[in-house]
């Protein structure tokens, strides 16, 4: 790995926008999206933040609490925005912001957010180091603090856990 992969790189380096529109075969009987769908397009969308900004093979480590505010109907424009939140040496944090958007009526609502963990890896699947981000405005700030705090938070979960079992 050369240096200049290691150079920091701004937040919207990493922004990524994916779009799709809801169809029978996601859907639930009553024609509402099924959850575990959304969450496939979230990893997704996480994904191409996570390569965007560490220009190499990602994969997931870990996803954060997902509540679903409101439903999405078959027919909705399902849009994802995801950027790297944080760098943590080979990990990533980002976060995913997903809306519905009603294009018959012009209408958009906020309908999840999730952060996830993505590891950086090679071909053989080694721990790659990741560049570090730089927050531009004062919400990539926030949230680059925030997730720090989240770190903290998994990693405590983690050793209770870990506790637990012995």
């Amino acid at each position: 790995m050369n240096q200049e992969m290691l150079m920091p790189r701004p937040v919207r380096d990493s922004q990524s926008e994916m779009a799709e529109i809801v169809l029978p075969n996601d859907a639930n009987p009553l024609g509402a999206l099924l959850g575990g769908r959304l969450m496939h397009w979230i990893d997704l969308a996480g994904a191409m933040a996570a390569h965007r900004h560490s220009r190499s093979y990602a994969v997931t480590a870990s996803v954060d609490h997902i509540d679903f505010l409101v439903p999405v109907r078959v027919g909705d424009l399902v849009i994802l925005r995801s950027s790297v939140n944080r760098v943590f040496q080979t990990s990533m944090e980002v976060g995913v912001k997903v809306f519905v958007e009603n294009y018959l009526a012009d209408t958009a609502q906020h309908v999840a957010s999730a952060y996830l963990t993505f590891v950086a890896v090679d071909a053989a699947g080694k721990h790659l180091k990741v560049a570090a981000v730089i927050p531009e405005t004062e919400e990539q700030q926030r949230r680059y603090e925030d997730a720090g705090r989240r770190r903290e938070v998994r990693r405590s979960e983690l050793e209770r856990r870990r506790k637990a079992k012995r």
